[in-house]
């Protein structure tokens, strides 16, 4: 079972960068998506993971806690699993 990583952008220069650092920890067992937070499917979604602010990265449906507020942190998303096979 591969891990579920979704990254919510609103495409700025921050957001650009939170995905490449996801692209750059991801392994082969994860599954990347990343959310266009100008579509309403990826707002909702973001609502359900209570994401209050972008970049913000959620693994396996629940978000990282370095994203509650302020930013992504990739010591914390390496500590949620990202880069881990299960």
């Amino acid at each position: 079972m591969k891990r579920q990583i979704e990254v919510f952008s609103a495409g700025c220069p921050l957001c650009d960068d939170t995905v490449r650092m996801v692209e750059k920890i991801v392994c082969p067992s994860c599954d990347v998506k990343v959310h266009d937070m100008t579509q309403p499917a990826s707002s909702a979604r973001a609502r359900q993971l209570g994401v209050q602010a972008v970049p913000a990265v959620a693994v396996d449906g629940v978000l990282a806690s370095c994203c509650s507020g302020r930013g992504a942190d990739e010591a914390a998303l390496r500590a949620a699993g990202m880069g881990c096979p299960r």
